[in-house]
Protein backbone atom coordinates (compact mmCIF):
# COMPACT_ATOMS: atom_id res chain seq x y z
CA UNK A 1 0.00 0.00 0.00
CA UNK A 2 1.41 3.39 -1.03
CA UNK A 3 0.05 6.66 1.08
CA UNK A 4 0.60 10.09 0.62
CA UNK A 5 1.35 12.61 3.97
CA UNK A 6 -0.95 15.24 3.27
CA UNK A 7 -1.00 17.75 6.26
CA UNK A 8 -0.24 17.40 9.69
CA UNK A 9 -2.13 19.28 13.23
CA UNK A 10 -0.80 21.06 15.77
CA UNK A 11 -3.62 22.90 18.38
CA UNK A 12 -2.99 26.96 19.26
CA UNK A 13 -4.70 29.48 21.39
CA UNK A 14 -4.75 32.46 19.57
CA UNK A 15 -5.32 31.71 15.02
CA UNK A 16 -4.77 34.72 14.03
CA UNK A 17 -1.64 35.28 16.02
CA UNK A 18 -0.55 31.70 14.93
CA UNK A 19 -1.26 32.06 11.71
CA UNK A 20 0.33 35.70 11.54
CA UNK A 21 3.77 34.20 13.19
CA UNK A 22 3.99 31.01 10.81
CA UNK A 23 3.67 33.38 7.83
CA UNK A 24 6.56 36.01 8.73
CA UNK A 25 8.86 33.00 10.09
CA UNK A 26 7.97 30.26 7.72
CA UNK A 27 6.62 32.34 4.35
CA UNK A 28 3.70 30.18 4.61
CA UNK A 29 0.27 31.09 3.13
CA UNK A 30 -3.32 30.34 4.66
CA UNK A 31 -5.43 28.30 1.47
CA UNK A 32 -8.51 27.08 3.51
CA UNK A 33 -10.32 27.47 6.22
CA UNK A 34 -13.16 26.19 8.23
CA UNK A 35 -15.12 27.40 10.84
CA UNK A 36 -17.80 26.09 13.44
CA UNK A 37 -19.47 27.27 16.67
CA UNK A 38 -16.69 24.99 18.39
CA UNK A 39 -13.40 25.18 16.52
CA UNK A 40 -11.67 27.15 13.89
CA UNK A 41 -9.33 25.26 11.76
CA UNK A 42 -6.88 27.04 9.52
CA UNK A 43 -4.68 25.27 6.67
CA UNK A 44 -1.43 26.52 5.65
CA UNK A 45 0.65 26.02 2.55
CA UNK A 46 4.35 26.44 1.33
CA UNK A 47 3.19 27.06 -2.15
CA UNK A 48 5.34 24.04 -3.64
CA UNK A 49 5.06 20.77 -2.02
CA UNK A 50 1.28 20.85 -1.42
CA UNK A 51 1.88 19.67 2.49
CA UNK A 52 -0.28 21.48 4.79
CA UNK A 53 -0.05 22.57 8.41
CA UNK A 54 -3.55 22.57 9.90
CA UNK A 55 -3.88 24.82 12.62
CA UNK A 56 -7.07 23.97 14.81
CA UNK A 57 -8.18 26.74 17.98
CA UNK A 58 -10.93 24.97 19.82
CA UNK A 59 -13.03 28.20 20.73
CA UNK A 60 -13.24 27.28 24.88
CA UNK A 61 -9.68 26.31 25.36
CA UNK A 62 -7.88 28.68 27.49
CA UNK A 63 -5.13 27.69 29.18
CA UNK A 64 -1.77 26.53 27.00
CA UNK A 65 -1.22 23.43 25.55
CA UNK A 66 0.92 20.73 27.65
CA UNK A 67 3.63 19.88 25.17
CA UNK A 68 5.89 17.67 27.47
CA UNK A 69 9.36 17.14 26.26
CA UNK A 70 8.99 19.04 22.49
CA UNK A 71 10.64 15.61 21.03
CA UNK A 72 8.30 16.08 18.38
CA UNK A 73 8.57 18.88 15.63
CA UNK A 74 8.07 19.73 12.20
CA UNK A 75 10.52 20.43 10.07
CA UNK A 76 11.20 23.21 7.44
CA UNK A 77 13.94 23.46 4.65
CA UNK A 78 15.20 27.13 4.35
CA UNK A 79 16.20 27.93 0.89
CA UNK A 80 18.16 30.94 1.67
CA UNK A 81 19.11 29.65 5.32
CA UNK A 82 21.37 32.61 6.61
CA UNK A 83 18.57 35.03 5.59
CA UNK A 84 16.21 32.72 7.48
CA UNK A 85 17.90 33.15 10.44
CA UNK A 86 18.72 36.83 10.62
CA UNK A 87 14.71 37.09 10.60
CA UNK A 88 14.50 34.60 13.17
CA UNK A 89 16.92 35.89 15.35
CA UNK A 90 14.96 39.47 14.63
CA UNK A 91 12.32 37.72 15.81
CA UNK A 92 13.34 36.51 19.00
CA UNK A 93 12.02 32.98 18.67
CA UNK A 94 14.94 30.71 18.16
CA UNK A 95 15.22 28.30 21.06
CA UNK A 96 17.66 26.09 20.09
CA UNK A 97 21.01 26.41 18.05
CA UNK A 98 22.98 23.50 16.78
CA UNK A 99 25.53 24.53 14.63
CA UNK A 100 27.57 21.53 14.81
CA UNK A 101 24.64 20.03 12.78
CA UNK A 102 24.00 23.24 10.77
CA UNK A 103 20.17 23.58 12.37
CA UNK A 104 18.92 25.64 14.46
CA UNK A 105 15.41 25.34 15.83
CA UNK A 106 12.36 28.06 16.42
CA UNK A 107 9.61 28.44 18.82
CA UNK A 108 5.72 29.32 17.82
CA UNK A 109 3.55 31.46 20.14
CA UNK A 110 2.28 27.85 21.55
CA UNK A 111 5.56 26.24 22.12
CA UNK A 112 6.28 24.65 19.13
CA UNK A 113 9.70 23.67 18.13
CA UNK A 114 10.02 23.59 14.19
CA UNK A 115 13.48 22.69 13.13
CA UNK A 116 15.46 25.08 10.17
CA UNK A 117 17.51 23.17 7.88
CA UNK A 118 19.69 24.69 5.21
CA UNK A 119 18.87 23.43 1.61
CA UNK A 120 21.39 20.79 1.15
Amino acid sequence: MKTKIVHCNINVLDIERSKEFYEKALGLAEVRRKESPNFTLVYLCDGETGFQLELTCLHDRKEPYELGDNESHIAFMAEDFESARRLHDEMGCVCYDNPAMGIYFIEDPDGYWLEIVPNR
